[in-house]
Formats: structure tokens, sequence, C-alpha cells
């Protein structure tokens, strides 16, 4: 069931909607004029909004324009007896559903139309679902962050972890590149299944070989008993390789049979079992470099990396420091009993000031032994408790902006600059505002609002 409101100045039509969509199963209400909805959405929520677009008092794009955005419907559904191209266009522009004609048939239409409304409605709150459980799943797996490369990565997760397609997670070492491919499990119809990793680095190509395909008894001095491979154990579940560029071409023919025939032979086997995992690597190495100097197989590498996933280093995002920090903050103060709750300034400035070349583990690190050295005095992480390397280095980084001896428009150049992202937005758009809006991240009264203020 629905809430709907339907607002229409010829009272005999609201009568004849309430009565065809209570009919449906819906909660209706009605009102005769613009104000008067507006009113309504002022103090309550709707899931579809129907209204007239010609009223006396307040006409329905008006009434589209000034319905506040906290209170903002799920949908505007507009309807009119006296339809124009501009009328339609300004509509849709403003964010409308749908814009309908008045006809005999008006009311079979509507009921269409809020039916597909009411899918979309309920697509979008599975979405938002989907998302607050993934943020869920980044909060556990330490993946915290917000910035827009973080939001990138979490979207990324979001889409791809329903399909059972290979990903390839590059970055340098200590971005979190295991945790996103455990985010990746954790919100794939895999999660109940096993989650299995292996860093292929760390093992010499004997060793990783039986770790990975298993062995029978006697296949090679010392395998005394049979012994599953890593490979067998993920069966139905996701299959994670750390570290995949430090394999060996001959490592790298055996994983690219296993991927294309989906099967695998425990070594001194003769016979193949059938297996069902999906493959998540990484690496911090460049493969493409690699594929053209001969170090890794052309063919594999496009095997894995069907769908590739970057994770840029924390200096390339410092506004994730901070956010960072206090959950690692929390995390390490609850382990160890004791009252912390935040940082001085000062630590917080070093904090946001140095590079960290050991990226997300570094930083993870520096705040565990803070915790750690801290007494309890004011609950506060203070500059004094954080590694010498962090405080004693403060890098010397190329200038971007840089001020002349005479100074600078300032908001001259802010106006420019904004100018030019309306400009370059509308262009990727395609000239479609609402859509330019969004790669903004703006609302569309606000990109309205700066068009007009630029003349574009």
């Amino acid at each position: 069931m629905a809430r709907l409101l339907v607002v229409d100045d010829e009272k005999s039509l609201c009568e004849m909607l309430e009565i065809a969509f209570r009919k449906d199963g819906h909660a209706v209400e009605t009102v005769t004029s613009g104000k008067l909805a507006l009113k309504k959405l002022e103090s309550q929520v709707y899931d579809i909004v129907i209204t007239d677009i010609r009223m006396p008092d307040l006409s329905g794009i008006e009434l589209l324009e000034q319905a506040e955005p906290a209170r903002y419907p799920g949908m505007f559904v507009l309807i009119t007896a006296v339809p124009t191209m501009k009328t339609a266009i300004q509509a849709l522009n403003l964010g409308a559903h749908r814009y309908v004609v008045k006809t005999d048939k008006l009311v079979e239409e509507l009921r269409l139309v809020v039916a597909r409304a009411l899918e979309e409605l309920a697509l979008r709150e599975e979405n938002l679902r989907l998302r607050r459980e993934l943020l869920r799943v980044f909060a556990q797996n330490n993946i915290v962050g917000q910035s827009r490369k973080i939001e990138a990565i979490l979207e990324m997760v979001r889409t791809v972890a329903p399909a059972p397609s290979t990903v390839l997670i590059t970055g340098e070492s200590g971005t979190g590149k295991e945790l996103v491919a455990r985010a990746i499990h954790e919100a794939s119809p895999r999660r109940e299944k096993a989650f299995v990793s292996i860093n292929c680095g760390a093992f010499p190509e004997t060793l990783l070989e039986s770790e990975l395909f298993g062995y029978f008894k006697g296949a090679f001095t010392g395998a005394d008993a049979n012994k599953k491979g890593i490979i067998e154990a993920a069966n139905g579940g996701t299959l994670f390789l750390d570290e995949i560029g430090e394999t060996s071409l001959t490592m790298q023919v055996k994983l690219l049979r296993v991927l294309q025939e989906r099967k695998v032979r425990p070594l001194g086997g003769t016979v193949d079992v059938p297996i069902d995992v999906r493959l998540i690597a990484s690496t911090n190495r460049d493969l493409k470099s690699m594929v053209m100097q001969g170090q890794f197989r052309e063919d594999f590498y496009y095997r894995v990396s069907v769908i590739p996933i970057h994770v840029p280093p924390l200096r390339e995002r410092k506004e994730d420091i901070e956010p960072l920090a206090r959950h690692f903050l929390r995390k390490f103060a609850l382990q160890m009993g004791k009252p912390l709750r935040d940082f001085e300034a000062k630590a917080l400035a070093a904090l946001a000031q140095y590079p960290w070349p050991g990226n997300v583990r570094e930083l993870e690190n520096a705040i565990e032994r803070a915790v750690a050295v801290s007494g309890d005095q004011e609950g506060l992480i203070r500059l004094a408790h954080l590694p010498e390397s962090v405080t004693g280095t403060t890098p010397v980084e190329e200038r971007a902006i840089q001020i002349p001896a005479e100074g600078v428009d300032f908001e001259g150049q802010i106006a420019c600059l904004e100018k030019q992202y309306l400009e370059e937005a509308l262009r990727a758009a395609g000239g479609v505002r609402t859509r330019a809006a969004e790669l903004l991240h703006i609302s569309y009264r606000s990109f309205r609002h700066y068009a007009k203020k630029y003349g574009i």
C-alpha cells in the first residue's frame, strides 16, 4: 500500500481518483489547491503526488519547485488538460516522474503510471538498503572514509558483488585490498560460504602449488596424508589470491586452466574435481607493464582483470584520515579498556600532514601505539603519543596554487571555476540539467541558481 496525494482544483476529478486508488488498496488524500498541497507536504511524506499543472493559486510546476527537499515525495506525477512541449520539459527537468495528459482514459493511465512508479520506489529502497548494508560491512572491515574515491569504491562493490565475475583489486601495500575483497564477498550471494585467502608471494612455487591444488598421499616426499587444496576448500565461496603478480609464468598457466575449465586436479591425482569459486585477486604491481615485459601472461591477465577496482593510497584521499583515525581510536580504546574519546588539535594536524607511505595499515598501527602509550588524562590522544615518524615529518608538496606578489581576485577566480564546472557538467550530461546536477553532486535547484547566476 502506498500513500498518495491528489491535487486538482476540480473536486470531481479528485473524488474519482480517490475512489480508483482506494480500490487498489492505497491510502489517498485529496486537496483542491496547490497551497493546501504545499502545507500537506510540509508536515507529511507521500510516496506519490499526482497534481494538476493549471491551478489558480499555485500551479503544479510551482508546487514541484517549492516542495521542501527534506519532505520531497518519492514521485511527482503532473497531469494537464492543455499539454505543451515547454511545460513537459520544464516538469521533467524539475524532477517529475511523469507528465500525463488528461483524456477519457486518465484513470487507467494513472494506474499504470503509479504501479511503475511504486516499482521504481521499491527498487530505490532496495538499493538504499544494500548501500546501508555495505556501509556496515565496510565499517566492520575497517573501510572507513568520506572521500569521493571511497564512495566510488563503495558503489562499485555494491554493483559487482551480486555477479560471479572475477575482480582484480589494485593498489599500494596497506591500502586495504583484502578488506575490499572481503566486503565484496560479504555483500554477495556467496556470503554464507567460505572466504579463503592466500598470499601468493609468501610461498615458493612448489609449495604454493600444493597449497592451492592440494595433494594425495605419496605425491611427493613429505606428503604423508591427503590434503585438500584451498581452491577446493573455497568451493561455493570466494577465493582471494593476494599479490597475484608474484606468481610464476608456470603457475599462471595452471591457474588459467582452473578459471577456464572450472576444475582442479590435486597433485598426485588422476581425476579433476569440479569447483565453483569466485576469484578475486589483488596486486600492488603494474600487471600491464609486466605483460609487456613478458613477466605476466597476457591471457591470464585478461582472465583476472574482468572487473578492475583501484584502491588509492591514503595520501590521495586525505579527507579520510580523520574518520579512519577516530574509527581506530574507538576500536583500540575499547580493546584496551581506556576511556579515550578524541584527539587534541595538534595531533589531528600531524596526522593530516603526514604522507602515510604505509597507507591505512600504517595509520592503524600508529593509532594502536598511541592508545597503548597514552594515559587517561582528559581522554585525549596527544601529539606526544604519536610515533616520531608522524610528528617529525612535514612533507613538502608541490603547490598546485601559486599566489603572485600583487595578489589575486579571489571571488573572480572562484566564480570562473564554478562556471567552468557547470559548463563541463552540462557538456558531459548532453545538455540535460538534472543529470548535470547529479554529476556535480548538487540539487537541481542549486544547479539552476548557479546557471542563472552565470547566464548559462
